[in-house]
């Protein structure tokens, strides 16, 4: 069977609208003047990935629901400017919209609109099955409907990961998607005992690898029974922006694993594109690239085994 397409991008295709704040949390005010600007733009999860992917040299496709609408446009004009192939499902409800609060330290506040999506919307079997036969992975993001394509992309035999972003441990929605991955994202930012969560999600799941992102304190990966630490990695300039920065990690951790690099060293791989990526304001879509990150790969390296050598 044909595999010409390295990773299969499900969901999180939608558009941001960013307003840069003085500070989070905004305190109550009849009005602010925002003078760097309000602005939309294409991007949400399952977007940064598919564009974090292609830049690393992956060949990606990305499916999904989207509107006839001036949001979708933005949403197929990006995947056509970054020659990210997409197949986009009509969305009678329209594209998936969120508005990001970014703070002065780079962190922010989304607000999802929710009512871009309902609970009987479908991505169609047969194309599922038809894209995942001809990929050699799928990333499932956790946006609706894609829990309800995990069973055809099992059975086309295809290995999958997934992001459960800020999942507490307990939120039965993302169970289904914790559990039928081979490679699971989350952040620890809500989980009050990251291991107990990462070790759970092995053993009542398919997982083979689990990493938990830590922000500034790294990462967390579970791998082959054994817990192991990623340390952060300084970004290469100034920190303006955290978004995206998960996605850019597990982008840059999958072209590791694509290219045959072990779970340590793919994790190695997402700290330096999760760094980078909070480098780069919310108003652009920017992603490292293959050279860049294996250039910053070595002269980590390098600097590691210095210090080691020092001690």
């Amino acid at each position: 069977m044909s595999r010409d397409i390295d990773v299969l991008v499900l969901g999180g295709a939608g558009v941001d609208t960013i307003v840069y704040v003085p500070e989070l949390p905004l305190p109550y005010a009849d009005s602010y003047m925002i003078d760097s600007g309000i602005r939309t733009r294409a991007g949400q999860t399952g977007d940064f990935v598919a564009v974090g992917l292609t830049a690393l040299g992956l060949r990606t496709h990305h499916l999904d629901m989207l509107g006839d609408d001036p949001e979708g446009d933005l949403v197929r004009a990006l995947h056509r400017d970054r020659g990210i192939g997409l197949t986009a499902v009509p969305q009678p409800a329209g594209t998936k919209r969120a508005v990001n609060l970014v703070g002065p330290d780079g962190r922010r506040l989304s607000l999802y609109d929710v009512s871009r999506s309902h609970p009987q919307d479908r991505l169609p079997e047969a194309t599922v099955r038809e894209l995942a036969e001809s990929s050699r992975h799928a990333h499932v993001s956790i946006t609706q409907p894609c829990a309800h394509a995990l069973p055809a992309l099992r059975e086309s035999g295809v290995s999958i990961s997934t992001d459960l972003h800020d999942w507490d441990g307990e939120n039965p929605y993302h169970e289904p998607f914790a559990y039928t991955a081979d490679v699971v994202f989350l952040s620890a930012a809500a989980l009050t005992d990251p291991e107990r969560t990462m070790r759970r999600i092995v053993e009542r799941g398919r997982a083979e690898v689990v990493v938990a992102t830590a922000g500034a304190e790294g990462a967390h990966l579970l791998a082959d029974g054994e817990l192991t630490r990623i340390p952060a990695v300084a970004p290469p300039a100034p920190v303006v922006d955290s978004n995206g920065a998960g996605d850019a990690f597990a982008a840059a951790f999958l072209y590791g694993r694509l290219t045959g690099e072990p779970p340590h060293r793919s994790a190695l791989y997402g700290a330096i594109a999760g760094a980078h990526a909070c480098t780069v304001p919310s108003t652009e879509t920017d992603a490292i690239g293959r050279d860049t990150l294996h250039a910053r790969v070595t002269g980590f390296s390098s600097a590691e085994e210095a210090g080691t050598r020092a001690l």
